[in-house]
């Protein structure tokens, strides 16, 4: 099994169900990115280059953009990065949590920035 699917389907409840929806949700609206596994975590790369990431924090999950800093957040939906210039998160803690368009709309919005 590759090691960020591992990384996925090894964490408890409801956080397994959180990173199984941002994966679909990432997977379906930017088909061309390419899962990997970097610094234990599931990253996904476009054209190359460092895309987003999920990460399961004790508490919550983030969908987290490395280039961040590049999105318009006129609503202030995102957690700027822990010491971090460009790192920017979506985080959730439960399912509900998730809203579909918002997600969609940020991973629209710095494919076409990238």
């Amino acid at each position: 099994m590759n090691p960020a699917e591992n990384y996925i389907l090894l964490k408890p409840e409801p956080y397994k169900s959180l990173l199984l929806d941002l994966q679909v949700l990432i997977e379906h609206t930017v088909p061309e990115a390419v899962l990997l596994y970097k610094w234990h975590l599931p990253f996904y790369y476009l054209n190359g280059k460092m895309f987003c990431f999920l990460n399961f924090r004790k508490t919550f999950v983030e969908l987290s953009f490395p280039k961040g800093i590049l999105l318009d957040d006129p609503n202030n939906q995102l957690t700027a990065g822990e010491n971090r210039k460009n790192l920017c998160s979506l985080r959730y803690y439960n399912v509900e949590d998730i809203d579909t368009e918002i997600v969609i709309g940020f991973l629209k919005q710095l494919k076409n920035k990238l």
